[in-house]
């Protein structure tokens, strides 16, 4: 061996070392950040770490990113692909570069490939460092302005990130988003996924929509169906363009309350019919990427049927908690498209007599909460006996609830997490089961609560290849 590579090889195996000792000491300590701490030193060490780390994998890497949806999906992924590959995912969700970096070292030497979430933000800087063979992309709707900015500008830098990506590389893309299907265009190694069944499909699209208008003329789209935000079958009326042909889509979806959905899963290798435990037309698209990420990375359409019919929800995305007799709900909102579908999803399951919806604005939330006044809420007021209130910004989401119809007297404020699910548990009779909406810093919390009270697991220990949910984003 060159001395040069020999002295390379060396400095890494010793960066990894300290970075593993550092990890180790913080999560003995207690501390989460023992599963990103360890990717943030050895980045800090060595810019190129994380590129000589994904290098080594026999099969390479996958990254899967989206606004809505990342880690449900790329957990869907795992457990379809988990039984025919060793894995380096971080499932519980530490999807920018420092997690990632932990991500790879913690599997170094095990992994034969890499099933990475990514941050829509991180994901041009996690892209040009490792090299993905597959890349798959869900969405983009209007998410943290403050921290984003504009969806144009997001679409953009994904824009280049594809361009930069090596012409073997497969993309996997959500047709059904204008954005997405705009950005993958002109690339020949190209699988494209989407719904196609009107039935389930919404009458016009929402207030709240974010990409209305044609990417080739500007035109306002015109749509067949619109399934989730902006997401469905459309077409310019002044220019022609419209949504791709699908590759691997989902049709005949039959939505089953709170409890699943199910639909024939479409692809170039046959038909399946999937029983997806989970409810909502949200975790339709969520496993149909899955389904096409894995498609791609050689999995069978039988491995995909059965790995997405035995998924659980990731932690926080409709996790149900028991505590005592009773059952607390827990559906994390952090934007006005993703609030919406669950809102219509629990509606759709029979409305909840209390709810505790708590609104954080730490970096992890986005400052700005404005996004409130975007969510529909009102299907939710006919049905609630209660609200109780709950985050940092408690005030301003009563308000939203009063301007939405709610009686001011159904209304507690309690800003404590902690509380306020203890009164919401209260509030609910034996055998009942509470609705919690969180945002993304305050369902954190509500687990940590939940952990120490026993009734769930600290999310590092979830993940024993060391990646720690508690992420910027």
């Amino acid at each position: 061996m060159p001395p040069c590579r020999e002295n390379g090889g060396m400095r890494l195996a010793a960066e990894i070392a300290l970075a593993r000792t550092v990890g180790r000491l913080s999560r003995l300590a207690g501390r989460g950040g023992g599963t990103t701490l360890p990717g943030k030193l050895l980045v800090a060490l060595d810019p190129g770490a994380v590129r000589r780390l994904a290098a080594e994998l026999p099969l390479g890497a996958a990254l899967v990113s989206a606004t809505n949806g990342k880690t449900t999906t790329a957990a869907m992924a795992a457990e379809i692909l988990g039984a025919r590959h060793r894995l380096a995912h971080n499932r519980a969700g530490a999807n920018l570069l420092s997690g990632v970096a932990s991500t790879l070292l913690e599997a170094r030497g095990v992994a034969a490939l890499a099933l990475l979430e990514v941050d829509e933000g991180a994901l041009p800087d996690v892209a040009r460092q490792v090299a993905p063979r597959t890349v798959c992309l869900g969405n983009l709707f209007r998410d943290q302005l403050d921290r984003y900015g504009e969806l144009e500008l997001v679409a953009e830098r994904w824009r280049d990130a594809v361009a930069s990506l090596d012409p073997s590389a497969i993309v996997v893309v959500n047709v059904d988003d204008p954005l997405l299907a705009d950005l993958a265009r002109g690339r020949e190694r190209v699988l494209r996924f989407g719904l196609d069944d009107p039935s389930v499909a919404r009458e016009r699209l929402q207030h709240a929509a974010d990409s209305k208008y044609c990417t080739d003329c500007g035109s306002p789209y015109a749509y067949e169906a619109a399934y989730v935000g902006h997401l469905g079958d459309y077409r310019c009326p002044a220019c022609g363009a419209g949504r791709p042909a699908l590759d691997v889509a989902a049709r005949a979806i039959e939505l089953d309350g709170l409890e699943r959905v199910s639909f024939d899963l479409v692809t170039p290798e046959g038909t399946a019919r999937v029983e997806l435990p989970l409810p909502g037309l949200y975790n339709v698209y969520n496993a149909v990427a899955a389904a096409a990420l894995a498609l791609a990375l050689g999995a069978t359409l039988a491995e995909a049927r059965e790995g997405l019919t035995r998924f659980r929800a990731a932690f926080g995305r409709f996790e149900r908690i028991a505590v005592g007799d009773r059952t607390a709900l827990v559906l994390l909102i952090k934007n006005p498209a993703g609030a919406n579908e669950a809102i219509r999803t629990l509606v759709a399951g029979g409305s909840p007599p209390v709810a505790v919806v708590a609104l954080n604005d730490e970096i992890a939330d986005g400052r700005d909460v404005s996004w409130i006044w975007d969510v529909d809420f009102e299907p939710l007021v006919p049905g609630l006996e209660r609200l109780v209130a709950s985050g940092e910004r408690a005030e301003e989401l009563a308000l939203r609830f009063k301007y939405g119809g709610l009686d001011p007297g159904r209304i507690e404020i309690v800003r404590d997490v902690g509380r306020a699910l203890d009164r919401g548990l209260e509030l609910v009779p034996p055998g009942g089961q509470l609705t919690v909406l969180p945002t993304y810093t305050a369902m954190l919390a509500l687990r940590g609560v939940a952990a120490t009270r026993g009734l769930v697991r600290p999310f590092w220990e979830r993940d024993p290849a060391g990646t720690d949910p508690a992420r910027q984003g």
